[in-house]
């Protein structure tokens, strides 16, 4: 068909240098240089405007791991997303924004727009997860299990320094309640370390011991816990950074 007979139909260009994929979980990755407008509802691991914006219209519903922008990140419609970074975000009247990480110089609402989230860092983020540890361990165990989040950001130097400053505090002789509390803000970082891990590992022995692991962690016998961790990490081939210091923090809790 000569492309003056479909002039009543949409058209779809996509620009040079856009790369678009999908991940294994089935997410779309969209990367333009330009500026990229949302117009229909989806999930994604990645939306990046090289040099531009990123606008999502409204009555669009849009969840990303991360949304990155040069310059804006207009939302009009809905928004759920693990980090955002640009040099302003702005909400439109009657958007809806759920951000975990909030990187940006200039944040801009209407008034009848709502924003959830909003951690500056992950630090922030991390320290806010331990503080109330007790309330994240009460949430049921399937809340958090089958997500999508391979591809969230690390906190590598965050864990570190969360545990390194809890050691610093720590006195040599320690009273039970003060125990009890370092042993359930320990368990909940460690509980998301591994679910992170899980979201990235399919069909391996790895995913099976990180799944063992888990189980563990959730059921809060300290004994088996102990005597089970480190052969479990050991099945993991390439363990991550965080997995790494979430060892670190089993072997100091337990040795």
């Amino acid at each position: 068909m000569p492309l003056e007979d479909t002039k009543n139909f949409p058209t779809m260009i996509i620009p040079r240098g856009t790369e678009i994929s999908v991940n294994e979980q089935g997410q779309l990755a969209i990367r333009t240089p330009g500026n990229l407008v949302i117009q229909n509802s989806g999930v994604y691991s990645v939306i990046e405007s090289g040099s531009g914006s990123v606008r999502i219209d409204p009555e669009v519903q849009v969840e990303a791991i991360s949304v990155e922008a040069a310059d804006s990140c207009f939302v009009a419609g809905e928004l759920t997303a693990w980090r955002v970074h640009a040099t302003k975000i702005i909400l439109e009247k009657g958007a809806q924004a759920n951000i975990m990480l909030q990187e940006s110089e200039t944040l801009e609402l209407d008034r009848n727009a709502r924003l959830v989230g909003n951690f500056a860092s992950e630090k922030e983020l991390y320290l806010m997860l331990g503080r109330f540890s007790r309330q994240l361990r009460e949430l049921p165990d399937g809340l958090f299990a089958g997500g999508r989040r391979e591809s969230l950001p690390r906190a590598e130097t965050t864990l570190g320094e969360r545990s390194a400053a809890a050691d610093r505090a720590a006195p040599r002789t320690v009273d039970p309640a003060e125990q009890a509390q370092r042993r359930e803000e320990m368990l909940s970082l460690v509980k998301v370390i591994v679910e992170r891990e899980l979201a990235g590992t399919t069909g391996t022995d790895g995913q099976k011991a990180l799944e063992q692991l888990l189980g563990l962690v959730r059921s809060g016998n300290d004994e088996a816990l102990e005597s089970a961790y480190s052969a479990l990490l050991d099945a993991v081939v390439r363990p991550s950074n965080d997995l790494k210091k979430a060892r670190a923090m089993l072997d100091r809790f337990f040795g």
